[in-house]
């Protein structure tokens, strides 16, 4: 589902149980977006890394996740109010997210 300029409130319209990840952009500027997703029970495809060109800065507002780092052994479970700055190109994937609450990341992409 995309997300346009008439959201107003990072928790709204938020949907149990969805089959795919929500995301959407909720600001765009030149070297900057903002954007939320909902995860509910997603996680990244076996073997797929992200590896952006730009750094992320993504915090976890509601629900519970685990990220990982190809560069670390374990992941990091993320709770409510944790947050992580990903430097471009650090390689990351979501391990897990939690499959009966949504799971609401707010993410910032930059150069």
């Amino acid at each position: 589902m995309g997300m346009g300029a008439g959201l107003t409130n990072l928790f709204a319209d938020l949907s149990p149980g969805a089959d795919s990840e929500q995301s959407g952009a909720l600001l765009c500027r030149a070297g900057l977006r903002i954007e939320r997703i909902v995860s509910t029970g997603q996680s990244s495809p076996a073997g797929f890394w992200y590896e952006q060109e730009g750094g992320e800065w993504v915090a976890l507002l509601r629900g519970e996740a685990r990220l990982r780092f190809e560069d670390e052994h374990e992941a990091r479970v993320l709770k409510p109010g944790d947050f992580v700055d990903i430097a471009a190109r650090r390689r990351h994937r979501v391990e897990w997210t939690h499959p009966h609450e949504p799971t609401v990341w707010l993410a910032v992409h930059y150069e």
